[in-house]
C-alpha cells in the first residue's frame, strides 16, 4: 500500500468515527435545546420518587433551565442579568448545550477517539492508556465540579464586592456571565489533567522526571501565562485562582512521576544483574 491509499485510508476512518459522534451527539445536542425536564413523582412501595421526564419545549428548554440554576447558584443576591444584545439569549442556550453534550456524550467520545487511536499504539502505551483513562476522566470532572461549584461562585463573589465597594449598580451581561462560568470552570478540569500528562510522558520515557523537577520555575510562569489566557476578564485575582492549583498540580504530578521512575530503576536493576551473570 502506497503512501496515498495509506493517507486515504487514515482519512476514511477520521470520516467514519465524525459520522458515528454526529449520530450520537447532534441528537442529544438538539435533545438539549427542544426539551424541558419536567417533574414527576414516581411511587415506590408506599412513598414517592422524584423523577422528570422529557416534554416538548423550544424556548424553556433544558439549557434555560440550567441557566438558571447556575444563575441562582453561581451569582450573589442582588446581581441583575442583563440581554445586552438582540440574540445574546439563543447564543447563551448554545453554549450551555453544546458544554451539557460534551458532558453527557463525553464516554462516546472517548470511546470513539481511543478505537481510532489503539491499532496505532504500541503495546506499552496501550497498557498506558488503559491505565490513565480512567484517572484523567476522574480528575477532569473534579476539576470541572470543583470550578462549576465553589471557585466561580467564590469569584463571582469576590469580584461584585469590589462593585459594591465603588458603589456601581451590580449588573452582567448574560452572555458574558456564561462565558466566564464556563470557560473558568472547564479551565479547572483541563488544569486538573496536568499530573496525568506528566506522569504519562514520564512512563514512555519522553522527558525524564528529574527534568521535571529542574525546570519548576519555568512551570510557574507557565501557570501564570495559561492563567491569563483562559480567564475572560482582566483581574489578577481570577487568573492567580488558576494558576496556583496548577502549580500544586504540577509538583503533585512531579513527585508520581519520579515514584514510578525509582520503582522502576530498582525492578530492572536486578534484571540486568541476572542477565549479566
Amino acid at each position: 500500500m502506497g503512501d496515498l491509499d495509506r493517507i486515504l485510508s487514515v482519512l476514511g476512518e477520521v470520516r467514519h468515527r465524525l459520522v458515528r459522534l454526529a449520530l450520537v451527539l447532534g441528537p442529544l445536542f438538539g435533545s438539549m435545546l427542544f426539551f424541558e425536564l419536567r417533574p414527576i413523582s414516581l411511587p415506590f412501595f408506599g412513598t414517592t420518587l422524584p423523577f422528570a421526564i422529557p416534554w416538548p419545549s423550544p424556548f424553556y428548554n433544558v439549557t434555560a433551565q440550567v441557566f438558571r440554576a447556575m444563575e441562582r447558584w453561581m451569582l450573589p443576591s442582588g446581581v441583575t442579568l442583563l440581554n445586552v444584545g438582540v440574540g445574546d439569549s439563543i447564543v447563551v442556550q448554545m453554549e450551555v448545550a453544546l458544554l451539557l453534550t460534551a458532558m453527557v456524550g463525553m464516554p462516546w467520545v472517548v470511546h470513539e477517539v481511543g478505537t481510532f487511536l489503539v491499532p496505532a499504539l504500541r503495546r506499552n502505551e496501550r497498557v498506558l492508556l488503559r491505565q490513565v483513562g480512567i484517572p484523567a476522566t476522574a480528575l477532569f470532572v473534579l476539576g470541572t465540579a470543583i470550578g462549576l461549584f465553589f471557585l466561580t461562585p467564590f469569584t463571582f463573589r469576590l469580584l461584585f464586592r469590589y462593585v459594591a465597594a465603588m458603589g456601581l449598580a451590580p449588573v452582567l451581561g448574560v452572555q458574558a456571565f456564561v462565558t466566564f462560568a464556563l470557560v473558568y470552570s472547564l479551565a479547572f478540569g483541563v488544569v486538573f489533567e496536568l499530573p496525568v500528562f506528566i506522569y504519562a510522558l514520564t512512563r514512555l520515557g519522553v522527558v525524564r522526571a528529574e527534568a521535571w523537577r529542574r525546570h519548576w520555575r519555568g512551570a510557574v510562569l507557565g501557570s501564570l501565562v495559561f492563567g491569563m489566557i483562559v480567564t475572560p476578564d482582566n483581574s489578577g485575582i481570577t487568573m492567580l485562582l488558576i494558576a496556583l492549583p496548577m502549580v500544586a498540580l504540577y509538583f503533585g504530578g512531579t513527585y508520581f512521576a519520579g515514584r514510578w521512575e525509582r520503582r522502576a530503576d530498582r525492578t530492572s536493576r536486578p534484571r540486568a544483574a541476572l542477565g549479566a551473570g
